[in-house]
């Protein structure tokens, strides 16, 4: 498992869906300066687990946005499966509603690129290459600074989901150590100060 945490985020260019629109060439690029960005990865639409954090964050994403977070998720489903899901109603299993970009990564490279991508080539033994495992995201989690540096990183298993609430407080620990270059104690929260 690489870690990214210190340095620059892969940069990418891919299809998103964005509140229910497709944009061609989404990158990273366009918060850099501006905005942090939570880039976390989900194994699959149409899934158990995933829809629960897609949801999550958007349910919270007005407390990213008062912070200047900007949040992204990506999986190595099409586009066209990520705008079906954000066309399914809640009560059917969609995910009706998501503002945020959902990054298409049908070519696995930006999963690979971020290192979170499950299973890996071998040959076999008839000395063909064959993929050992399933080619869909682990959940990872990357909290990348206005300059573009990756200042946290978290990995989970398929079947292991995060904590929004973590990932607020991740933010708030890295503000304020930007703002005041402080460090702050485990378990820290803002209403400590």
């Amino acid at each position: 498992m690489a870690v990214l945490v210190g340095k620059r985020a892969p940069s990418f260019k891919a299809t998103a869906i964005i509140d229910g629109k497709t944009e061609e060439d989404f990158s990273l690029d366009r918060y850099l300066g501006k905005k942090h960005v939570v880039f976390f990865f989900y194994p699959a639409d149409f899934s158990q687990v995933c829809p629960t954090e897609i949801l999550a964050f958007q349910d919270r994403l007005d407390e990213f946005e008062k912070r200047g977070v900007a949040i992204v998720a990506c999986s190595t489903d099409s586009h066209y499966t990520h705008l079906a899901w954000q066309l399914q109603p809640r009560d059917r299993g969609g995910i009706m509603g998501v503002k945020y970009p959902m990054v298409a990564d049908a070519s696995k490279t930006i999963s690979a690129n971020y290192d979170v991508l499950g299973g890996h080539y071998d040959y076999n033994e008839q000395g063909e290459m064959t993929y050992i495992g399933s080619p869909m995201a682990y959940r990872g989690l990357f909290l990348i600074d206005r300059d573009g540096i990756v200042r946290h990183q978290l990995v989970n298993d398929r079947l292991l989901a995060r904590s929004i609430s973590e990932t607020l407080r991740v933010v708030d620990v890295l503000q304020y150590l930007e703002k005041n270059g402080e460090a702050c104690p485990a378990d820290w929260t803002p209403e400590q100060i």
